[in-house]
């Protein structure tokens, strides 16, 4: 039996999604878990979630400082108050979520992490043939739509917006991670593995041109975003060629200002600190979490979560 002995947050804590994969017969399938940290990534205490079966990430604080987080593949939102303590979470219905952004309003954004159906998963085949099987949405022979939807806290949608998607390397990948500008008028998100970066205007809701497109032979790929507390915008590039490395954009031309390599590739989670000098990142292959410089790129810290294949999320409190 595994015994949760999370504390209460603390300033500067930081929050990682990485769920012990000890299915046989699943590779994303297994006890929930957020492991706590603190500032410098010294383990502090884990909460194993209830009503989770697989990878849980996606993890975000909102205004109440409560941390919320999302296991897409059976359809769950949980809700972590600030003592440490799992608490009741709306029901947002059987969709694929596993990214939110809040408004100023109170209303919600989450992003849906599938689309498409069989015909477009190139992983059900191939070199490292997918070991789950991605559920249909109820009463569909369909993973998903990769839209991004508004809700009322309490689980009541409200709006639609239809947001063009890449499908990623595997073709199934919607909106997995999405970042909302601060005058809440677009959302940048991207398919992960995918050549781009999107736009979409949620004010009247219209996708918006790229912020930033690498050309498909460049072997460039986008894995990560994020903002700073001071707007600056990020991105981890993944080239599976050249290496892997955090990007700061642009946010007007989205072209590269700085680009700092990473030390080996796999890092696919990203968390930009509110002190605006540091980043933690998540690597999705070995399990490793870093604290990054901005300025120098420099690794200042590091903790492992010792399960590959399973860092799915990262907040800092």
């Amino acid at each position: 039996m595994n015994t949760s002995d999370m504390k209460a947050f603390e300033e500067g804590d930081i929050l990682v999604g990485a769920t012990l994969l000890n299915n046989p017969e699943d590779d994303h399938a297994g006890p929930g878990r957020i492991i706590q940290f603190d500032s410098d990534l010294n383990l502090k205490g884990t909460l194993w979630t209830d009503n989770t079966t697989h990878l849980v990430g996606g993890l975000k604080f909102d205004s109440n400082k409560d941390l919320w987080a999302f296991d897409s593949q059976n359809c769950s939102a949980i809700k972590v108050n600030a003592s440490g303590e799992q608490s009741d979470q709306a029901d947002f219905g059987d969709r694929s979520f596993s990214n939110v952004n809040f408004l100023s309003n109170g209303e919600i954004l989450l992003g849906e992490h599938l689309t498409g159906d069989e015909s477009n998963n190139k992983a059900l085949e191939g070199p490292r043939k997918l070991g789950t099987v991605l559920p249909f949405m109820p009463g569909t022979e369909r993973y998903g739509d990769g839209n991004i939807y508004k809700y009322s806290q309490d689980g009541n949608h409200i709006e639609t917006y239809e947001t063009e998607t890449h499908g990623g390397m595997p073709g199934f990948l919607g909106v997995t991670s999405s970042a909302i500008t601060s005058d809440e008028s677009k959302i940048i998100y991207i398919s992960e593995l995918g050549n781009r970066i999107f736009q979409f205007d949620i004010k009247n809701n219209n996708q918006l041109d790229d912020l930033i497109t690498y050309e498909p032979d460049s072997g460039n790929t986008v894995i990560a975003i994020g903002f700073s507390k001071g707007g600056e915008f990020y991105s981890i590039k993944a080239n599976f060629r050249e290496g892997f490395s955090l990007c700061h954009h642009d946010l007007e031309s989205g072209s590269i200002l700085d680009e700092k390599v990473l030390p080996g590739p796999g890092w696919a989670t990203l968390c930009l600190c509110k002190d605006g000098s540091h980043a933690v990142l998540g690597n999705f292959f070995n399990g490793q979490i870093g604290k990054f410089d901005l300025s120098s790129g420099e690794m200042v810290a590091s903790a492992e979560t010792d399960v590959e294949r399973s860092v799915a999320g990262i907040a800092e409190f």
